[in-house]
């Protein structure tokens, strides 16, 4: 599981914990079942302190990603139901075409510019790829996946509930 944490400026550390993992669970790429590091080897692995990594693991138990159980480890929970996934690929999208539109604005683009541009890449993307009024999300991380900016981290993988 890469974690992509930017430590400046953007979103609080335990809330990229929160939605990074949300996506990986949205898009299948943990697991129900599949063990999460403790909260201490996540937290040494990415340099962060351990209550920054018990918030988010805290709030991803309330939402029902995960299952705690005490002794034995943290899990992603078992088979979430359809509209729970469907909510939670909903909101990673709505976070981040907000992230893009507030980028656009901030560099003084106007909304008209904004949605313009946003429906040519979109017909454009169609135009490349064939696809045409798709719901679904990409088998992949999305464009550009895998670019880091100068501000962040190496990613880390979690497999087998080992931060690699």
């Amino acid at each position: 599981m890469p974690l992509h944490l930017e430590f400046t400026g953007g979103a609080p550390i335990y809330a990229q914990i929160v939605e990074q993992i949300k996506h990986q669970v949205a898009t299948g790429k943990l697991r129900p079942g599949e063990q999460l590091p403790t909260i201490r080897q996540l937290a040494v692995e990415l340099r962060i302190n351990p209550s920054t990594v018990a918030r988010a693991y805290t709030e991803l138990e309330h939402a029902g990603v995960l299952d705690t159980q005490q002794g034995r480890g943290t899990y992603i929970a078992e088979q979430p139901d359809e509209a729970h996934l469907a909510r939670v690929r909903r909101e990673r999208l709505t976070t981040i075409v907000r992230t893009a539109v507030l980028e656009a604005l901030s560099l003084g683009y106007g909304p008209a510019a904004v949605r313009e541009t946003f429906e040519a890449e979109i017909q454009h993307w169609q135009q490349n790829s064939g696809h045409h009024e798709s719901g679904r999300a990409y088998g992949h991380d999305g464009p550009g996946a895998g670019a880091a900016g100068p501000n962040v981290r190496p990613q880390h993988t979690i497999r087998g509930g080992k931060v690699t």
